[in-house]
């Protein structure tokens, strides 16, 4: 039996002249846009009583309800037995440990493997669930907690509590230079102008605010522990390289080579075969979205991050 989520809002001022599959897109956050254009032609959408076309052009201050029918998504993704570190369970959430490696929805050319196609396997409610509970996303060689929904409340909830900027991320990120202290970074990210895979800082983006902290100084590196205030694709990785300190292990955005002058040779092998960004969500927190219970969990870094750091205090020492 299909089960509704509905989301309602009171389209904002600013919105003035948008689209409104543009404006829901925004609004909605956890949801491409091409998902909300079919909602809107198959009259789920409706503007202060009525339904209208993805082009209608808004106002501001109009009432919206989205009513979104939990699809299975069994018939489009198979359910995999695909090893999961679950750090939490009840009936409304899951939280796992993500492991490097792991795809976490199947896009473009990736139709298994991923967290999805093991959360089917693990719960098989989550297959009434949109996207089988996936709320939120880390880089696929992103290490670290993630939350899932398991319930319609829940998932509601959560998808809210993220556009609020109540749920509390913190991810430990190994840099490239010396930062001097903790601070906050405040620049819009949208699409790369040139490279459409990419993500970089662009005034027309939407706004990203990264707040930061220095954790610990090596000879040419810092390990700092960043907390997001929005959830934008690659946020941390696209801010820290606007301020040339970049992720150690970031091919994408930074020189593949991470080899760096005036350090030991050693450890220059231990930069050079880290095998990917150096970035690790240890800290998850928000308020559970049915008992209202405050609710955290922390991980350590995984074995290879912590290889990384050892090897830049032992050779800062000398």
């Amino acid at each position: 039996m299909s089960e509704q989520i509905t989301h309602s809002f009171i389209i904002p001022d600013d919105h003035l002249g948008w689209r409104l599959d543009r404006s829901l897109t925004e609004l909605l956050g956890k949801y491409s846009r091409s998902r909300v254009q079919s909602w809107i032609n198959q009259a789920q959408v409706q503007v202060d009583g009525a339904t209208q076309p993805c082009k209608f052009s808004l106002k501001g201050g109009e009432s919206v309800h989205v009513v979104i029918v939990a699809e299975s998504v069994n018939e489009q993704h198979q359910a995999e037995n695909i090893p999961l570190e679950v750090v939490f369970e009840d009936e409304h959430l899951l939280v796992v440990n993500k492991p490097a490696g792991l795809v976490v929805h199947p896009g473009a050319g990736i139709a298994k493997g991923t967290l999805l196609n093991a959360l089917l396997y693990h719960s098989e409610e989550l297959a009434e669930i949109p996207r089988a509970g996936i709320v939120h996303r880390l880089d696929k060689d992103t290490t670290g907690l993630m939350v899932v929904a398991k319930s319609l409340i829940a998932h509601a909830e959560l998808v809210k509590n993220l556009q609020d900027h109540v749920v509390q991320r913190r991810y430990y990120a190994v840099l490239r230079g010396q930062v001097i202290s903790g601070g906050k970074i405040d620049k819009p990210i949208g699409r790369h102008p040139h490279d459409r895979i990419k993500m970089a800082v662009n005034p027309r983006g939407k706004d990203a605010i990264t707040h930061y902290k220095v954790v610990e100084k090596y000879q040419k590196h810092t390990l700092i522990e960043a907390s997001l205030e929005t959830g934008r694709t690659h946020q941390i990785r696209v801010h820290f390289a606007s301020l040339n300190y970049p992720l150690v292990g970031d091919t994408t955005y930074a020189r593949r080579i991470q080899r760096v002058s005036g350090v030991a040779p050693e450890l220059n092998e231990v930069l050079a075969n880290f095998p990917r960004q150096a970035l690790h969500a240890h800290s998850l927190a928000f308020k559970h979205p049915v008992t209202a219970e405050e609710v955290k969990w922390s991980v350590p870094m995984p074995e290879d991050l912590q290889t990384l750091v050892t090897a830049l205090k032992t050779y800062s020492a000398q």
